[in-house]
């Protein structure tokens, strides 16, 4: 692998004006598509096979008028009893009339011919049906649901339209360049040249344009949920200033060593890379593994983010070495392009028309390495200090994963909506009149064979919901046209994401499904948000076992080695209990929840787990890899294992803080968004990547690997002759161009 990268590395460079073009056509042709093919995207979560989705689609089928998405107008009257008089009545019908009129609306329910009044009279709900779902309802129609009510506002009553109908696409706004922004000064301080660091900074830039457009493309063919391309922006932008990164950090050592731009830019390639690959594909394999879980909104999410993630390794081993053709020596801070160094005997070619590639004259003599640098003091302190270094980064991280296990999993609803939202307004003056509960109704869909079945099932079934814990109400029933189908609407006391209301649904599902002559299903958006998330919670140990087990093969297959995959593996664990305790104790129990701009602390957003495992599984080995990638070539040319690792540290250290702190910078920048689902992942990520950078593979991964020796390096003969070699260190490189033969073979 690494000299076939290193001719293409050594190839972008020499035909870089056709590489960089091609890439701006590519770039704007899936611009031009995106613009021109894009479609909606969807705000609900289904999950085909649960009760609540096969409740769905019996509606969509027999009764689709109550199949459409649902509104909630919560009115308030100025002062008690006043919904009783005349004048409460006439405001509350003008307000019902204007409700019907509105485009897409199907109908309004008077909410004082149903009862949705409080016991004091001043609250009511109006009940509004759409003709589409949720993700049907256009822009226009949402806003001017919005915005009912002004004038009966006007006569100082308030109307708080909300439900289901409310819920739309995450905005991305302005907050999120303050990562960029961050990640750009560290690249500046990193590479001490603007050119380096404007260049890596364009070319990251390049390959999420081009992931993002041809993900918009798509969107007209298939069904992306709305966070789908916010977890691919985000991704995307952070693995590829790191994937670019990697490369020009190698490409610059190069070049102080004495090579020309070409053997630099090929070497580099062909090195940093190989891990680059390698990194990028533990990354893709881990978010398109999400479909093992055989939920389709998870898969389409994984599969976006691979793909912007697989772009990314394109753009670094083909535009970044073209770009870094037409810069030469100028990545280098202007203190070291004075440096002299000794030319390496490479067979350039040169590019008789950009004489900036070739353009320093040859020098005479090589400079002595630097080993005085924070990351090799950093190595020698782990190393002499293993064992008490081991031990109490492993009680640190115990302790932060303490509340993991009281982790809950639920799809936010409007009472955890940040304050002052249409959606948050309507659900606490809700609340407010009515009880919890009747922001999370249930529904339940009774379906006979003929009118009469159903006519004799939805007595018993309404008695026997009735009968069970923690209902508050059981509304009139609804019927189709024909009568064979019934909707019952069921207010529990507790609100959706409570874990009494979670019994409820299971409790309601218990009591019905002894009824004769007719099928009984549970639904709701409460109730699919329950079911989404006990289908979520089975998958995640299948998918960790997948993940852990994928890790100790790659990592094996990478290092000719049992040892370290097994600590890598073994490292990713307490990233990732490390990571949910801290997400949990913030934004589930709300401890220093306002210091991320939480409003109102709540479960867990049910795919945040397992999707956090699959990003920061392939982005842990992103740093196992180019740090222990490095330790093992040490190692295999001639340097004791001691020696290696630190050299390896030494090496990668700076590299590996800066990659690391720019995928901080572009996660963090997510947290300022409103969005509570956005805000946790974004914190999610930004602080595993913290803790498996800094705490597990700049400390416990050096402490270990001194600890443990050479026997770090075994690796059966017979498993390491089945094993292919992909190379990933160079050693193959290193042969081919004549360089000291490893020993450690």
């Amino acid at each position: 692998m690494a000299t076939l990268l290193y001719r293409l590395g050594r190839g972008a460079l020499r035909r870089r004006r056709l590489v960089v073009a091609l890439w701006l056509v590519v770039l704007v042709v899936a611009g031009l598509a995106a613009a021109t093919l894009r479609g909606p995207t969807a705000s609900n979560f289904t999950m085909p096979g649960t009760e609540s989705q096969r409740a769905l689609d019996l509606l969509s089928e027999q009764f689709p008028a109550a199949s459409g998405a649902t509104g909630t107008i919560a009115v308030k009257a100025p002062a008690d009893g006043q919904l009783g008089t005349p004048e409460g009545q006439a405001v509350v019908q003008e307000l019902v009339q204007e409700a019907s009129a509105l485009p897409g609306v199907v109908g309004a329910v008077n909410p004082l011919q149903v009862g949705a009044v409080s016991p004091n009279g001043r609250y009511a709900l109006v009940q509004v049906q759409f003709a589409t779902g949720g993700d049907e309802v256009t822009d226009e129609q949402r806003t001017a649901y919005e915005e009912v009510g002004a004038a009966v506002e006007a006569k100082g009553w308030q109307v708080a339209p909300g439900g289901e109908v409310l819920g739309g696409e995450p905005e991305i706004g302005s907050t999120e360049a303050i990562g960029v922004l961050v990640a750009a000064i560290v690249l500046i301080i990193t590479f001490g040249s603007l050119v380096a660091a404007g260049m890596t900074m364009l070319n990251a830039l390049i390959g999420v344009g081009v992931g993002m457009a041809g993900l918009f493309a798509l969107s007209g063919v298939i069904e992306l949920t709305s966070t789908a391309p916010i977890l691919a922006l985000m991704l995307g932008l952070a693995v590829g200033i790191d994937y670019s990164l990697f490369i020009t950090s190698r490409h610059r050592q190069n070049l102080l060593e004495g090579m020309s731009p070409e053997e630099a830019v090929g070497r580099a390639v062909g090195t940093a890379g190989s891990a680059v690959v390698f990194a990028g594909a533990t990354v893709v394999i881990a978010l398109a593994g999400l479909a093992v879980v055989n939920i389709p909104f998870l898969t389409v999410m994984g599969l976006a983010a691979a793909a912007t993630v697989t772009i990314a390794v394109l753009v670094a081993i083909t535009l970044q070495p073209a770009l870094l053709g037409f810069a030469g020596h100028r990545v280098l801070p202007r203190r070291l392009r004075a440096v002299p160094t000794a030319t390496v005997a490479d067979g350039v070619g040169t590019d008789e028309d950009d004489t900036d590639v070739t353009d320093r004259p040859a020098a005479t003599t090589t400079p002595i390495e630097d080993r005085t640098g924070f990351g090799f003091r950093w190595a020698r302190l782990v190393t002499r200090f293993r064992v008490p270094v081991i031990l109490v980064s492993l009680l640190g991280l115990g302790l932060l994963a303490l509340p993991t296990p009281d982790m809950r999993l639920a799809l936010p609803d409007a009472s955890t909506a940040t304050e002052g939202s249409p959606a948050r307004v309507a659900s606490d003056l809700t609340t407010e009149g009515f009880g919890p509960g009747f922001t999370g109704r249930l529904a339940v869909v009774v379906a006979g064979d003929d009118a009469q079945a159903t006519a004799a099932a939805v007595p018993q079934v309404t008695a026997m919901i009735q009968r069970t814990e923690n209902v508050l109400a059981v509304a009139p029933p609804q019927l189709s046209p024909d009568g064979r189908t019934a909707l019952l609407g069921v207010v529990p006391k507790t609100g959706p994401t409570d874990e009494a209301t979670e019994t409820l649904v299971h409790d309601v599902r218990d009591a019905v499904g002894g009824v004769q002559g007719a099928d009984v299903l549970l639904t709701g958006a409460t109730a699919i948000g329950i079911d989404v998330s006990e289908k979520l919670s089975d998958a995640l140990p299948i998918y960790l076992l997948l993940v852990v087990g994928l890790s100790v093969l790659l990592l094996m297959l990478v290092f000719r080695s049992l040892l370290v995959p097994l600590k890598a593996a073994l490292g990713f664990l307490l990233t990732v209990a490390a990571t949910f305790g801290i997400t949990v104790a913030i934004f589930q129990q709300g401890h220093l929840a306002s210091l991320v701009g939480l409003d109102t602390p709540a479960p867990l957003v049910s795919f945040l787990p397992i999707l956090l495992i699959g990003i920061l599984f392939g982005l842990a080995m992103d740093y196992e890899v180019f740090l222990v990638s490095r330790m093992r070539e040490d190692f295999v040319h001639g340097d004791t294992a001691r020696e290696a690792t630190i050299s390896g540290m030494g090496h990668g250290a700076r590299v590996v803080t800066a990659a690391a702190l720019i995928m901080i910078s572009v996660f963090g920048g997510f947290v300022f968004l409103d969005d509570p689902i956005i805000k946790s992942m974004g914190f999610a990520l930004a602080i595993g990547v913290a803790i498996d950078a800094f705490v597990v593979r700049m400390t416990i991964v050096p402490a270990v690997m001194s600890l443990l020796g050479d026997r770090a390096w075994w690796l059966p003969r017979w498993l390491n002759r089945a094993l292919p070699n992909v190379d990933i260190e160079g050693e193959g490189l290193r042969t081919h161009l004549g360089d000291r033969t490893p020993t450690h073979v």
